[in-house]
């Protein structure tokens, strides 16, 4: 029986991303009836493409969220690293391939900063982070001075790398597959992925093993970070004219993406399959808002209808596991001959 109850959260993050790949069907032909372009291949390679750089971030955020802390300086991470980037390639301070990975760097820099608050500091991380949301995007306005980089300021192969792909498949949306894969097998398959796993779901339980759980929690911190980085590169390439509020509100689209996906916001449980399935879902959503033509102010409602209608699914899922193991262990006890040696 505990065995099974263990691996109840696996189950749930596992039928999670299968009803959000049923629902990312229906959804996907309901709109093609009211508009048929919605299947074409140029706009689901436009969708895939926005999707991939949230999936990105969402890779990133969902490690946090599963040691129970939450990272809300993402969007402003990618704002910073996007106007950054773009303005030393306009300066022809470096050539692109460094410009990428300054990038990187500057984002895993960020993301250091926010593990160092949460865990030497000990400040919580909702408000660690909504601190360094702020700096960091006070920084990029700092940076711009007012000014905008536009597209012809750029180099084309940065430019390029939007439209760049493989066998007809956008070169972003294998970045973003790679990152899922790459973080889904350290993650679900690593003696450090099972301590992410252990922090989250029992801080306590983790440090009577000998788990470090403030390293733990230091190190996805930065790479929630990196990938914000790498995010915000790929965001700089895509949009091309870039101010100081670059992916201004993203932050909203990548929590949920995460907690719709499976991801639970108390810890412990997910995946980050479903993270990145969490914003091609959205990406979907918001991609079929305009083909139907409908007002865009619905698309954050939807996103905080999203987030709250899965974290109360969260809480009634966690609340059953717990008065199941409740049961069991009482029904374990008063069970015949259960106190004999």
């Amino acid at each position: 029986m505990t065995t099974s109850l263990r691996s109840l959260p696996t189950l749930l993050a596992r039928q999670r991303e299968w009803s959000l790949l049923g629902l990312m069907l229906v959804l996907s032909l309901a709109v093609w009836l009211k508009a048929p372009q919605f299947l074409s291949p140029a706009n689901l390679s436009q969708v895939a493409i926005l999707a991939a750089i949230i999936a990105v971030a969402a890779v990133g955020e969902a490690l946090v969220v599963l040691t129970r802390n939450v990272d809300l300086s993402v969007d402003a991470t990618i704002g910073l690293v996007a106007y950054a980037v773009a303005d030393l390639l306009k300066l022809h301070t470096l050539d692109v391939p460094a410009a990428i990975v300054f990038g990187i760097g500057l984002g895993l820099l960020l993301g250091i900063v926010n593990g160092a608050l949460v865990t030497l500091c000990r400040v919580p991380s909702i408000v660690a982070t909504l601190g360094t949301l702020s700096v960091y995007r006070g920084c990029a306005y700092l940076l711009a001075g007012g000014s905008q980089i536009s597209l012809s300021d750029l180099p084309p192969a940065y430019v390029a790398l939007a439209r760049a792909g493989l066998l007809g498949v956008p070169l972003y949306v294998l970045l973003a597959a790679a990152v899922t894969l790459v973080a889904g097998l350290w993650v679900g398959r690593t003696r450090f992925g099972r301590q992410v796993y252990a922090v989250g779901s029992n801080p306590e339980a983790a440090a009577v093993l000998g788990i470090r759980s403030r390293l733990v929690v230091f190190v996805v911190f930065g790479i929630s970070g990196t990938l914000a980085g790498l995010a915000g590169v790929l965001w700089g390439a895509k949009y091309g004219t870039i101010t100081a509020a670059a992916a201004d509100g993203a932050v909203l689209q990548v929590v949920a993406a995460v907690v719709v996906g499976g991801v639970n916001i108390f810890g412990g449980s997910g995946s980050v399959v479903g993270a990145a399935l969490g914003a091609l879902f959205l990406g979907l959503i918001a991609n079929g808002l305009v083909l139907v033509r409908l007002s865009q102010f619905w698309l954050q409602a939807i996103y905080g209808a999203v987030i709250l209608v899965a974290v109360a699914a969260d809480a009634v899922i966690v609340r059953r596991m717990l008065r199941a193991a409740s049961e069991r262990r009482r029904a374990a006890q008063s069970a015949p001959g259960a106190g004999r040696a």
